[in-house]
């Protein structure tokens, strides 16, 4: 299947498609991998997991000084954060998946909140056109290619 081929529309509903056919056959692992994550997600800290020193040495090998998104410099942006380019809300089984992990500013992982990737893109390119290049360069091409098996 070649998905470069593929217009927004299609690619939202192959995206739904599969996540639909594949939480329905969540295994108790997925869940044990989806409260993992809970734990090593926070960077900066929180109230009820901490942070591990494995997700800082991963934030660290996986990210700059800059946000890819707004290229803005991480201190300036509230820091540095652990996103999920498929929402784990939608995909929990891919909760520790690292090709779905990216490192983005706070604010545009807030601005991004949970909208699946392809939702992301289109916003991006309706509300901030020049950013549009560097969030379609790390679109998550070969982690939705794995999906479909």
């Amino acid at each position: 299947m070649n998905l470069e081929d593929k217009g927004l529309k299609e690619l939202f509903e192959l995206v739904d498609k599969i996540g639909n056919k594949r939480y329905h056959r969540l295994t108790h692992q997925d869940f044990e991998n989806y409260r993992k994550f809970d734990y090593w997600r926070y960077v900066n800290g929180d109230y009820e997991c901490g942070t591990t020193q494995e997700s800082k040495d991963w934030v660290n090998d996986h990210s700059n000084w800059y946000c890819p998104i707004c290229e803005e410099n991480y201190s300036e942006k509230g820091g540095k954060t652990i996103d999920h380019k498929l929402p784990r809300a939608q995909y929990p089984w891919l909760s520790m998946e690292f090709k779905n992990l990216w490192v983005i500013c706070k604010t545009c992982n807030l601005e991004k909140g949970e909208m699946h990737w392809y939702e992301y893109e289109y916003y991006i390119l309706m509300h901030h056109p020049e950013c549009y290049p560097a969030v379609q360069a790390v679109r998550p091409s070969q982690l939705l290619k794995s999906l479909k098996d």
